[in-house]
Formats: structure tokens, C-alpha cells, sequence
């Protein structure tokens, strides 16, 4: 008997652990549920729900392949070993197939699991699914990883060039056994179900992941490079909760992006080209994670930014947490993370340079903040954005960029449409107030609306002198 062991790898098709495994013979899944190990991770609840969620749709899916999903408890990652190890013995497994995770924590789990599971003649078998590339296997000249995104993504074109990574096909059913699948648990110890509002922005299940893509690569994707930057307009593909999750993996994602352009990821069609580019960032990141794994121990990737002076201000903190800034593009993202528990791309960066910048906090109380409220929190992708807007990480913003909140509020929400929607009192001021209300001041001000919380030229100098104050803003981050 084979054994999967799903992890964030949600789906039937192009799971490359489960179709081994139903290769070599009689399969069943299992599923650790691990509250203890989500709280110390700041998994949002939105997220462990949307687990949850999509394990029910998994099951269902797996039954008609006559494939039980088990569920068991291990609080944390540290008692995975022996509740795998006794489900092996119980069940007289001969082989545990799972696809690679990455992570300073995930690569400890899987080692300690591996050593339990062979110490009882259980194999132990690992597979590349959620990446497009093997770590490891896209370094530079010297056998370094690389710490610059483009010179990365050359590499990651040549080897696309020769070899596309290919989809693997579902399972086929199986001869039914005796173990019936567990019951699915609604919800975990520690975790507050999302609202209902909520839940029904992100449906759960394999064939609303496809339908997503399909529909994003049918027309939209053709427009993505001039839509994607306007939050109020539907121009991103709404497919990171499900790539987190691995509902959807980055091989279709590819496939489908290529499809829509004659085959092509440097030519042809703009907008495949720029949304393929964003695949490969999400594979730039999970290469950082393993290459330097200081970045998965809340360490920045250039050392000599720890000598940063970042500022003490609980309260600045708290205002920009609770979306009353006084400056609106900054809390009407805010307000958008916290009810749907995704934020935009583009205002993802805005929010991150105000707080690292402006209010010159550490980068580590933003990157805590949004990996408890994301529906789509994954730790490269989010600590990657984080240290690119502070200019601690790799491939960061000079430190001397600093989005000023309001020239990007005109830009990219012209009419304050994304604005109005998020902060309704807003709604009575017209599109040239809406970005500034404090300028408006006199009888004219919005009443329930706070004053900017920071003056933004002043703030910015001070940002601007603690990166000068650096002992070398010039090393490499490679020590």
C-alpha cells in the first residue's frame, strides 16, 4: 500500500506525489491538520479555513477514485513523524510519496519524518510539483543562487526553451479497499471562521481553480500588463489563494499562459508575457528561500540592513493596521485585506514602503501582519514583497525610491473609484480631493475622517537619513 501525504498541494490533476503513488499500487491519502503549528506560523484564519475548505472538495474528488483521505492531529510539525510512522505501521505502508515544500521549518519536518519512516523500512519519496525548476538547478556561473531577479528569469528561459515542464496526469480509479475516507473537520482549534461574505470570494475546489485560469487565459490575460496596476479594475488573474493552497499548480498556470500565445514566453502577446514573468518571480522567491534560509528566519537578506534604526511606534502601527492613516489609498487597501483577505498587488507594495518608510517600522511587523490576514500568505512570495519595498532583500528598491501614497493613488485610481468603494464617507468629495481629503480642510473636511498621521516629505527625509546612516549601504547581501 502507497501512501500520499498531501501538504499545499490541493488537487487531483498535475500532482506529481499522488500520481506516483497510484503508480506503484493501492494509494491512500493523508492529511495532517496542525493548528498549533499554523498559529506559530501566522497562517490567517481566512486561510486555514480555505484548507479546510478545498480538503472537502479534495475528498470528494478522491472517492470517486476510490482513494480514502485520512485525517490525522499532530498539534505540530514535531509529532508529525510519529503520527505518520503509526498510521504506516497500522495501515503496512511501504512507501510515503509527498511533493516538495521549502522553508527552513518544512525542510527540518520532512527530514525527521523521513528518518522515522525508514527506521520501520518505509520510503520515503520526495517530488518537485510546486516550483517549475529544482532548487539548486538555476545558479550562477559560480554555483551560486542568484540574488537578481532578470538575470534568474534568463536562465529560467533557456531552460523553458529545451525542456518545458510537463503535467502529469490524474490518477486513474482504483480497485475500491476497506478504508473508508475521515470526516473533513469544519473548522481548526484557534481559528475563527472567516465570514460568509468572505468565504464566497474564494470558493473552494479543483474546478473553480481551472475555471479561473481559464477564464484569466481566455481574454484578460491579453490586457494584464496595462490592467493589472488599477485596483478597481478585474485585472489580475485572482488565482494566488489557489496556487498557495496548490488547488491550481505553476505547471498549469504556464501551460495555459502559453497556450493563449502561440507557445511563446518572450514574444507574442504583452500581457502572457508580463503574467508568465510574475510566475517566475513566485519561483524567484522560492529559490531565495532555500538558497539563503536566513530570509525564512525573520532575518533580512542584506545583513547589514539589521543595523537599521527602525522606529518604536505602536501607535503609528496600530493606525496603519486598523485603515485610519488619514491618507485613503493606504486604508482603503487596508480595509480590502481585512474583508476579503487579499490586497491588490500593486497597493500591496504602496502599504509596505508607507509603513517601512514613512512610518520607518520594521518590515518584520508588516510581513506578521499580512501573513495573518492573506488568504494567499505564503512565506517566500510575502517576505519577498516585504524586503523588496524596505530594501532589505534581493532585487530591492534603491533605498532611496519611496512610493509617495498620494502620486500613486492619482495614478493608478484616478477617479478614486477603488477609494470611494472601500471608504464610503469619502464618497461625497470629487476625484481630485478624494486622494488628499486633509487638503480640502475648513468646512469642507470629512468629519469622521482623520488627518494624515505623518507628514510625508518630512518622513520620507527620515527614511532617506537612517539608510544613509547605514555602516555599508553598498555590501552584498551574500555574507
Amino acid at each position: 500500500m502507497q501512501l500520499t501525504w498531501l501538504r499545499t498541494d490541493l488537487r487531483l490533476h498535475d500532482n506529481t506525489a499522488l500520481a506516483a503513488a497510484a503508480e506503484r499500487g493501492p494509494t491512500v491519502a493523508v492529511y495532517l491538520v496542525t493548528p498549533g503549528q499554523w498559529l506559530a506560523h501566522d497562517d490567517a484564519p481566512c486561510k486555514v479555513d480555505f484548507w479546510l475548505r478545498n480538503l472537502q472538495s479534495l475528498s470528494l474528488a478522491l472517492s470517486e477514485l476510490n482513494i480514502p483521505l485520512l485525517i490525522r492531529h499532530a498539534d505540530t510539525w514535531d509529532q508529525a513523524p510519529q503520527a505518520l510512522a503509526d498510521l504506516c505501521r497500522e495501515l503496512s505502508i511501504e512507501s510515503v510519496h509527498v511533493n516538495e515544500e521549502y522553508g527552513v521549518h518544512e525542510s527540518r519536518r520532512d527530514a525527521a519524518v523521513a528518518q522515522a519512516l525508514e527506521a520501520q523500512g518505509v520510503a520515503f519519496h520526495r517530488y518537485l510539483d510546486q516550483l517549475l525548476f529544482q532548487p539548486g538547478s538555476i545558479l550562477t556561473k559560480t554555483g551560486t543562487y542568484f540574488q537578481v531577479f532578470s538575470q534568474f528569469r534568463k536562465v529560467c528561459y533557456t531552460r523553458l526553451h529545451t525542456a518545458l515542464p510537463r503535467l502529469v496526469m490524474a490518477p486513474k480509479p482504483q480497485a475500491p479497499l476497506k478504508l473508508k475516507s475521515d470526516p473533513i473537520p469544519e473548522h481548526a482549534n484557534g481559528f475563527v471562521p472567516p465570514t460568509e461574505s468572505l468565504r464566497a470570494l474564494w470558493p473552494a475546489g479543483e474546478d473553480e481553480a481551472r475555471h479561473r485560469l481559464e477564464q484569466f487565459t481566455d481574454e484578460p490575460i491579453n490586457d494584464y500588463k496595462d490592467e493589472r496596476d488599477f485596483p478597481a479594475k478585474p485585472g489580475t488573474s485572482q488565482l494566488s489563494a489557489y496556487l498557495a493552497a496548490g488547488v491550481v499548480s505553476p505547471r498549469q498556470c504556464l501551460h495555459a499562459a502559453l497556450q493563449s500565445n502561440q507557445g511563446e514566453f518572450e514574444s507574442g502577446n504583452i500581457g502572457a508575457i508580463t503574467w508568465i514573468n510574475e510566475l517566475l518571480w513566485r519561483e524567484f522567491y522560492k529559490h531565495i528561500l532555500v538558497g539563503y534560509p536566513r530570509v525564512s528566519r525573520h532575518c533580512a537578506f542584506r545583513p547589514e540592513t539589521e543595523a537599521l534604526a527602525w522606529r518604536n511606534a505602536p501607535e503609528d502601527l496600530a493606525a496603519w493596521q486598523e485603515a485610519r492613516t488619514g491618507l485613503p489609498i493606504i486604508d482603503a487597501a487596508m480595509r480590502q485585506l481585512q474583508e476579503t483577505g487579499w490586497m491588490h498587488n500593486r497597493l500591496r507594495m504602496v502599504v509596505a514602503m508607507f509603513l517601512t518608510k514613512n512610518l520607518l517600522i520594521d518590515w518584520r511587523e508588516g510581513e506578521r501582519f499580512f501573513m495573518r490576514h492573506l488568504i494567499d500568505g505564503d512565506l517566500a512570495a510575502n517576505n519577498g514583497g516585504w524586503q523588496w519595498s524596505a530594501s532589505t532583500g534581493t532585487d530591492s528598491a534603491p533605498y532611496f525610491r519611496i512610493f509617495s501614497p498620494l502620486s500613486q493613488s492619482e495614478k493608478f485610481d484616478g477617479d478614486g473609484r477603488f477609494i470611494k468603494h472601500w471608504l464610503p464617507q469619502l464618497a461625497v468629495l470629487n476625484k481630485k480631493e478624494v486622494h488628499n481629503p486633509s487638503a480640502v480642510g475648513g468646512l469642507f473636511g470629512v468629519a469622521d475622517y482623520p488627518p494624515p498621521i505623518v507628514d510625508l516629505k518630512k518622513s520620507r527625509d527620515r527614511a532617506l537619513a537612517a539608510f544613509r546612516n547605514l555602516p555599508s549601504r553598498h555590501a552584498a547581501g551574500d555574507k
